[in-house]
């Protein structure tokens, strides 16, 4: 009987950890896309920015309002993203425990 629940217990020890590094590749998986599309968008938002204030700024004669304006619209975002803070950890927690366990 000793030896049946001993087994039991390393087979049970066994499925956590296979548990364990199933979800951790699976957060993997999901995370290096993820990140690898982000630095690209980073790369072409930057640009895009750049191009947009040089547009503005020659559109309005001065390069360096052109530059204030994008300034302005960011300042905008970031008020926007501030007071929708607990929002976006409740959408992005959700998320994550919805990826980890449903199988």
């Amino acid at each position: 009987m000793i030896d049946l629940i001993k087994d039991y217990a390393e087979k049970k020890i066994e499925l956590v950890k296979l548990d364990a590094t199933e979800k951790s590749l699976k957060i993997i998986g999901v995370s290096v896309p993820v990140m690898i599309i982000s630095v690209l968008a980073i790369f072409f938002i930057f640009l895009l920015n750049v191009s947009l204030g040089l547009f503005l700024g020659n559109w309005l004669h001065n390069f360096a309002y052109g530059f204030l304006i994008l300034a302005g619209f960011y300042l905008l975002l970031i008020l926007l993203v501030f007071l929708m803070r607990n929002y976006i950890k409740k959408f992005i927690t959700n998320k994550a425990i919805e990826t980890l366990f449903n199988d």
